[in-house]
């Protein structure tokens, strides 16, 4: 009698996995036997034994293979003829086809591995649509190069407005990332500039401290308005970003309790940085007459007096926003602001705090240190610096 064998323990293959041992045998035919194909999380990766790996941009499946095996001996050729690094020959590599085929599903799948800091509501609402706008341009004839490409991607964003900013720093992020890897040819790399008209960086309106007083009386009676109130005193006071009022904390200092907001922005241009905490310094709003307004707010923190609700993170300039237009007394200051071509936004208490502290004479590195920015950033967006030319013409006529 036979021996009777246990099957259960041996690996199952499928009818659909017959293709990878014939594709392995292939790769290692082509190119050695140190070159291997795996699957990596459905993709494939090229491995070359002792020198390294890379993605290619295929499905792990028999038409993925299908198209990598001519890529995978373009890579090899490259390689195998000179000093060239594995990245670089799969960079340079082409298919057998004149045209790139690519899955940009996957393809912008394995990126969102790249940017693990970007949260999903960041990816889906700045990443998504751009990289989606890039994906179309290679369903049909592909663009000619990376400066025709950028420019058909972002071409629904109005030019110089902070959303095109936005979409071009991501699409620049994608096309490095992708290129530098062999995803694409290098004539997709984005081009150092793009001919494109700026549109004018709208003047914040610095709201002045008899506005925010008249502002504040208008407001109805009620704990719903008290919490409001208590927002616009502290923004204007501390000069805060509307986001920062779910951030502040108080802390023990060398003098006693200290303000602090423990708000960490994110500082644009720069992968992963972020602002540091900083401790808050009150301007105290002044009366008709000239004396300062205390609103105890420090204390009034301290013991836990409540703010009004700011929706998800991130939107607190938003539902401060969505109050203040329900208004007619911010209604009213918003067309004073139209009329002298600036702009009446939730960041206008802010600056009122820096036009304040620059009238007080602070030097400008403590203002920007104090609003939680720097001096770049506040000469950018803050310029209520004193005017040394209308100081001397005054000196003239004195």
């Amino acid at each position: 009698m036979g021996v009777a064998t246990d099957h259960s323990s041996l690996p199952r293959v499928t009818f659909s996995d017959t293709w990878i041992k014939p594709f392995r045998e292939q790769v290692r035919a082509s190119c050695g036997p140190g070159w291997k194909v795996l699957n990596s999380r459905g993709n494939m990766r090229l491995q070359v034994v002792d020198v390294g790996s890379v993605m290619l941009p295929y499905e792990w499946s028999l038409k993925g293979s299908t198209q990598a095996l001519p890529r995978i001996q373009q890579i090899f050729k490259r390689w195998n003829s000179g000093q060239i690094t594995l990245a670089e020959a799969a960079q340079t590599a082409n298919t057998s086809s004149n045209r790139q085929t690519l899955n940009f599903t996957q393809l912008i799948d394995n990126y969102r591995e790249f940017v693990p800091n970007a949260g999903d509501k960041t990816w889906n609402k700045f990443y998504l649509p751009v990289l989606r706008h890039c994906a179309k341009q290679f369903e049909g004839r592909p663009p000619v190069d990376g400066e025709a490409l950028c420019l058909t991607c972002l071409q629904q964003w109005e030019p110089g407005s902070r959303m095109r900013q936005t979409a071009r720093q991501k699409l620049y992020g994608f096309l490095n990332w992708a290129v530098q890897r062999g995803h694409l040819k290098p004539i997709y790399s984005p081009p150092a500039s793009l001919p494109e008209t700026l549109k004018p960086k709208r003047v914040g309106y610095p709201l002045e401290d008899a506005q925010i007083l008249a502002l504040l009386d208008s407001l109805p009676e009620g704990k719903d308005h008290d919490r409001w109130r208590f927002a616009i005193q502290l923004s204007a006071v501390y000069g805060l970003r509307p986001e920062e009022l779910r951030h502040l904390r108080i802390k023990d200092g060398a003098n006693g309790a200290e303000l602090w907001s423990i708000y960490r922005k994110s500082m644009g241009g720069n992968k992963g940085q972020k602002t540091e905490p900083r401790r808050l310094h009150p301007l105290l709003v002044r009366d008709m007459n000239g004396n300062t307004v205390d609103w105890n707010l420090q204390a009034r923190i301290h013991i836990g007096e409540e703010l009004p609700p700011l929706n998800r993170l991130g939107e607190g300039g938003q539902a401060l926003g969505t109050y203040l237009r329900r208004k007619d007394a911010w209604n009213a200051l918003r067309k004073e602001a139209d009329h002298l071509g600036e702009q009446l936004t939730p960041y206008s208490f802010r600056h009122r705090y820096a036009k304040g502290m620059h009238a007080a004479g602070i030097p400008i590195a403590n203002i920007a240190e104090a609003m939680g920015h720097t001096i770049e950033v506040h000469l950018q967006s803050y310029a209520f610096k004193p005017n040394a030319t209308a100081e001397l013409v005054a000196a003239v006529n004195a």
